[in-house]
């Protein structure tokens, strides 16, 4: 068995380059940045108030008071959007709202609240309190300066991320292509949702957990019909969902059993097998393979351009119990995905907990716990840790891995890794 570090080596080193492609800005959430991005202004690209209020020369605020309030003639108004019309002279001010451009010989804004109309005058405003030097001023390329590296290559895009891009101007990104994945399940005994179900039958499950995935990971996910147990039909459906995408995740089948033909139907199709079990739980039955789309039949190719015909697509085996499924998924499939699409950071995020309770792991391989976290950090088994137990999996909230042979004690500090953001 490999560790898990040699297996993840073996399928990052397989992954492919990242494609490049020009999408819009709204079209452009969730992907990694292809290439750097530098921002073409200032930003924000000129001197501006904070806030509504007026620009004033901050030495004539400098006596001001409640009791005895600065009088300053209004000599005009600058909306935000407009060009300033005057200058702010001496005893003057300009009426200005949040946005608007500081208007030449201002060095101050006054904030609304502390100021009072004058009723006999509504060309003057009374100053109650003083302003200091360049207060409530947002200066140019105070945020941003222009030509400053603002996203590095591989960044992920979420909304933080496309709130500066848009304020920037720019409106078409470079990211990398997304791989099309092509999720398969395989078991005579397996029916879809809804079907009635004979003795011996069960619903299957893995798809949707694994197409959920993928989509998080930012794949474009196609889901294929299952697919029973027999030599022929696995081959037939492994070439079937190869000529239509980037890679296959399949899930059943790969163990030592005498209906288990994904591996022997991928050879058959001129598949490499790179590795066969990792030294995990659960998940120990994992098949990671290559195949060259000129190795299937005419038409596998998945048209996307010059020597499309001929590219290196990929094969994930997972097992057929749910929890191992997804958690091979996580720390094995995940990471190339993520690295497929250039992405800087593949890892699943994680956060730091503190043990409720002990975790042991009695085996000699390393064991990912599902684990429940409370609002102060506290983790604690998410209930039984069974592979085929998808009860413990719902409520999970991340994972906690244990090393062999090893009892982490309560109290311990420990990393949570998590695949979702919510609940």
């Amino acid at each position: 068995m490999l560790t898990l570090e040699e297996a993840l080596q073996r399928v990052l080193a397989a992954v492919p380059p990242p494609a490049r492609e020009t999408v819009s800005l709204s079209e452009a959430a969730e992907r990694a940045l292809a290439e750097a991005i530098s921002s073409p202004v200032d930003l924000p690209p000129f001197d501006n108030s904070a806030m509504d209020g007026y620009a004033v020369r901050a030495e004539d605020t400098a006596p001001a008071t409640v009791e005895k309030p600065a009088v300053l003639q209004i000599a005009g108004r600058i909306a935000a959007g407009e060009p300033p019309r005057c200058r702010v002279e001496p005893g003057t001010c300009t009426r200005l709202f949040t946005g608007s451009v500081l208007p030449p010989g201002a060095d101050a804004v006054v904030m609304q609240e502390d100021t009072a109309a004058d009723p006999s005058d509504a060309a003057i405003v009374r100053v109650t309190d003083a302003v200091k030097p360049w207060e409530n001023v947002r200066f140019r390329g105070e945020d941003i300066k222009r030509g400053e590296v603002i996203l590095e290559t591989g960044a992920p895009l979420g909304a933080a991320q496309l709130a500066l891009l848009a304020a920037t101007g720019i409106g078409n990104l470079q990211v990398a292509r997304r791989p099309v994945v092509g999720v398969m399940a395989t078991g005579s005994e397996l029916r879809e949702a809804g079907a009635a179900l004979a003795e011996g039958q069960i619903y299957e499950s893995n798809r949707v957990t694994i197409a959920t995935l993928a989509r998080q990971a930012g794949a474009v996910v196609k889901i294929f019909p299952l697919v029973a147990d027999s030599l022929a039909g696995t081959r037939a459906a492994l070439e079937q969902i190869f000529s239509e995408c980037d890679c296959v995740v399949s899930t059943g089948g790969v163990s030592v059993g005498e209906h288990d033909y994904v591996k022997d139907a991928f050879a058959a199709l001129g598949g490499e097998i790179g590795l066969w079990r990792v030294a995990i739980k659960p998940g120990k039955p994992f098949v990671f393979g290559r195949i060259r789309s000129a190795s299937l039949s005419p038409g596998g190719g998945t048209g996307r351009g010059e020597g499309a015909d001929d590219v290196s697509k990929l094969f994930f085996g997972l097992p057929g119990n749910p929890v191992s499924a997804f958690v091979t998924f996580l720390v094995l499939v995940r990471p190339a995905l993520r690295r497929w699409q250039g992405a800087a950071e593949i890892s699943l995020p994680s956060h730091p907990g503190t043990l409720a309770e002990p975790l042991a792991n009695r085996g000699d391989r390393r064991h990912f716990v599902r684990v429940e976290v409370d609002d102060a950090g506290r983790v604690r088994p998410a209930g039984v840790q069974a592979s085929h137990r998808l009860a413990s999996l719902a409520r999970a909230t991340g994972l906690v891995e244990v090393p062999p042979e090893t009892v982490l004690p309560s109290g311990a500090a420990v990393r949570v890794l998590r695949w979702e953001c919510w609940p």
